[in-house]
């Protein structure tokens, strides 16, 4: 292999947050990606639908881009594909499964263009001018997940992707420990490894202690159950089947998302499952309650709201009824804690006993401290980059390395766009590409930014006055108005008086601006804005958003 010069790590999400995935490894200039995830937007992101990395740099240097890799098929890993390919024609390699969701969820997407996808397995080798990339199976929570090694002069490159060390996986996802080890003792230059449960002390619970936990639920359970899990969660959506299949219960699924997905694993054989388990929504009533099983999840694949659809009796295909068992079958999403314990309220409320997270059915598909331990010895790196977790977790992960044996100066925790160069055997800092939040808002890509975020907020939390005047042009006398409309600041009927004054101190501010020799429409605006403001707050200590709308007549 020709010597690399040149070696850069840079990501553009998945560090400081949860999701987003997205990091480049640029060789000699040549640029390979690996992932491409979006993130669900956060609380104060009003009315945001996802939140997709801000690639930027990836089109202004499309001419660059060999190729993007894919670790497995979660959104957090996919979602934004489909955005980029629309600005960038590039390869993009991935195993069985993960292309197949990732051509499902652009098709979500309305992606109309083509793209080249390349199948690979654990075994392939791509080679390219300046470095050849190698995979390597890892346990996760769905099938065909793999760690990727950009091998260049100089030692390879790591991306872990998401992973655990489960003792008694499943052979679908038994891990390659082997040929990871055998990376190591090739030579590794940069590790980036996974910090999702860096803080978190011992080793995951392996998938078994969730089939023993299963099987009492499913045993003991007397009437419907209702299975809330991620859609892409293969390994748990099997387990359910499993456990479903011994306790001689149908399985039906509800929800577009969970069905799309399901089917493709299916017809994949992704999935092992007899074709008489499965029954349609419709055909819940030809059973007894303790003969069935519903698999359900939301409209993002995520299940919590469903589950509080179906609490409100408000769901299109199945409400919660008394007797019936929910199972959480899922890890819940870090900041919705508050989310969940409502919505198992709301569940209690309806007459339904909650399996909940004091229960083993919720193990981690991430890699515990002692598992994040494991691959650093693995791998042996010279350099060691934690990716994939809020900074908290990537500040755990660096003193889980530190303990292992590699030196701090050899240890970089990035923020998103930071240019991360390899030379010289030295790890620095050298530069900032554009990088942060592209939000997604209907078919909207990146035209809501942080100004209307801000008037999204405003509106929240004191609402809207809307002052109507009508002029004449000529004479300048107010014809009609002023009228205050209320939305989200006060109740009219009960704030008459309020209305009233606020009109009547319209109109003077109007009469006052007409009467001057110059007459400036931005100037009475403004004048309408500062002086109601200085009053609502005085009367309400509330400060709606003000829009005077004036309009004239000859």
């Amino acid at each position: 292999m020709a010597k690399n010069e040149s070696i850069k790590i840079i990501p553009l999400g998945g560090v400081g947050e949860i999701g987003k995935n997205m990091y480049i490894t640029e060789v000699d200039g040549d640029i390979f990606v690996v992932d491409a995830g979006l993130m669900f937007p956060e609380d104060e992101m009003l009315g945001i639908d996802v939140v997709i990395p801000d690639f930027t740099y990836l089109v202004s240097n499309s001419d660059r881009v060999k190729a993007i890799f894919l670790t497995h098929g979660h959104e957090d890993h996919i979602g934004a594909l489909g955005y980029i390919l629309r600005k960038i024609n590039v390869a993009v390699y991935g195993t069985k499964l993960t292309i197949a969701l990732a051509k499902e969820k652009m098709k979500e997407q309305d992606f109309t263009g083509s793209a080249d996808f390349r199948e690979i397995n654990a075994d392939t080798v791509v080679d390219f001018d300046k470095v050849s990339v190698s995979f390597f199976k890892t346990n996760h929570s769905i099938p065909g997940s793999v760690g990727i090694s950009i091998h260049t002069s100089e030692g390879a490159i790591v991306h872990t992707g998401d992973f655990k060390f489960d003792q008694a996986a499943a052979p679908l996802y038994k891990p390659e420990v082997g040929k990871m080890a055998a990376i190591g003792e090739k030579g590794v230059l940069c590790l980036l490894s996974d910090s999702t449960e860096a803080e978190r002390p011992g080793h995951t619970p392996s998938e078994s202690t969730v089939v023993a936990e299963l099987s009492d639920v499913f045993y003991n359970a007397q009437g419907r159950i209702i299975a809330a899990c991620f859609a892409s969660d293969l390994n748990r959506i099997q387990h359910l089947f499993n456990s479903a299949s011994a306790n001689g219960r149908k399985v039906a699924v509800a929800g577009n998302s969970l069905k799309r997905i399901f089917d493709i694993a299916l017809q994949l054989g992704y999935l092992q499952v007899e074709e008489d388990l499965i029954i349609s929504v419709n055909e819940l009533k030809d059973y007894d309650n303790s003969q069935v099983v519903v698999l359900t999840t939301g409209s993002q694949g995520e299940p919590i709201e469903a589950l509080q659809k179906m609490a409100k009796q408000v769901h299109p295909q199945v409400n919660i009824q008394a007797g019936d068992t929910v199972l959480f079958a899922a890890s819940p999403l870090r900041g919705s804690e508050v989310f969940i314990y409502k919505t198992m309220d709301m569940l209690y409320r309806a007459g339904a006993n909650v399996v909940s997270s004091k229960n083993s059915v919720q193990v981690s598909s991430h890699g515990s401290q002692e598992e994040l331990k494991f691959m650093i010895n693995l791998m042996n790196p010279k350099f060691f980059i934690p990716v994939h977790g809020e900074y908290k977790m990537l500040k755990a992960h660096k003193k889980l390395a530190q303990a292992c044996g590699i030196p701090e100066e050899n240890i970089f925790i990035p923020d998103r766009g930071d240019v991360i160069e390899i030379s010289g055997g030295v790890l620095k800092f050298t530069e900032k590409v554009p990088a942060g939040n592209t939000l997604i808002d209907g078919i909207g890509v990146g035209d809501v930014g942080n100004i209307v975020l801000r008037d999204r907020r405003l509106l929240s939390q004191d609402g809207v006055l809307l002052v109507v005047v009508t002029l004449n042009k000529t004479d300048r006398k107010i014809i009609a108005g002023p009228e205050i409309i209320s939305r989200g600041f006060v109740y009219v009927r009960e704030s008459e008086k309020l209305m009233n004054d606020s009109a009547a101190l319209v109109r003077e501010i109007v009469e006052k601006n007409a009467n001057k020799g110059s007459f400036d429409w931005n100037s009475l605006k403004q004048d309408i804005r500062d002086s109601l403001h200085q009053y609502l707050y005085e009367k309400t200590k509330r400060r709606p958003m003000i829009m005077p709308i004036i309009m004239e007549v000859k």
